[in-house]
């Protein structure tokens, strides 16, 4: 019976990071833009811009984020703003304002040190007008509530340093009361725990400083 594998002699080529060819398959990524005649353009048109910004962390972790051009993509993600939405951007220019989009736009502009090129009181209107009375975000106009969109909303303050533009006391509110009797939290009140919501909500609660509301003993059972 063949033993599993456990040093780099047994894993061979597996035990090296391929970092040239990590960079070189994000960078083809990085202007499907301009590529029209694909079919990743339009596969992939509803959800670039997060998309973007998860390969340009890559490259940033890589210590390859200079590799791409900057400019061309700063003017890309300006061009996603939607001016009718009150300063929200799309995952393309031609798709609706959204606030997960939103985030990734001031994540990219923060990868690049280039957040005064951003409206930050715009932006903070637009994910402040997102949320709802009892607390909870909505992921744009059309009213999907998750506590994604939580974690959206004040992520993206705090890069921008504006969380005095919501009501921070209910948007913990709405999270704590997604809380299950097993310790982990769903997507809205009386939903199942989840992986991703536990992710979203602890984060959340931590950027309001709030983690003390947790029951860290069952959640870490969870």
């Amino acid at each position: 019976m063949a033993h599993a594998a456990t040093t780099p002699t047994d894993l061979g080529v597996r035990s090296t990071l391929l970092t040239d060819k990590h960079a070189e398959y994000i960078k083809s990524f990085t202007r499907l833009w301009e590529g029209t005649d694909k079919i990743e353009f339009v596969a992939t048109e509803h959800f670039w811009m997060s998309g973007i910004y998860w390969g340009l962390s890559g490259l940033y972790l890589l210590g390859r984020l200079h590799e791409i051009d900057e400019a061309a993509i700063t003017d890309w993600v300006l061009s996603c703003r939607h001016a009718g939405s009150g300063g929200g951007f799309g995952s393309s220019p031609r798709n609706d304002a959204h606030l997960l989009y939103t985030l990734s736009a001031v994540q990219i502009l923060a990868l690049y040190d280039s957040l005064d090129l951003l409206d930050a009181d715009e932006i903070a209107r637009y994910v402040a007008g997102l949320q709802q009375p009892d607390g909870s975000f909505s992921g744009d106009e059309w009213g999907e509530i998750d506590t994604r969109f939580s974690y959206a909303a004040l992520l993206c303050l705090s890069i921008l340093g504006r969380t005095q533009a919501i009501d921070m006391e209910a948007a913990v509110g709405f999270i704590l009361r997604c809380k299950n009797f097993d310790g982990g939290f769903g997507c809205t009140p009386g939903n199942e725990s989840h992986a991703g919501q536990v992710f979203t909500c602890i984060g959340a609660l931590s950027l309001a400083g709030a983690l003390d509301k947790v029951d860290q003993d069952l959640f870490c059972w969870w």
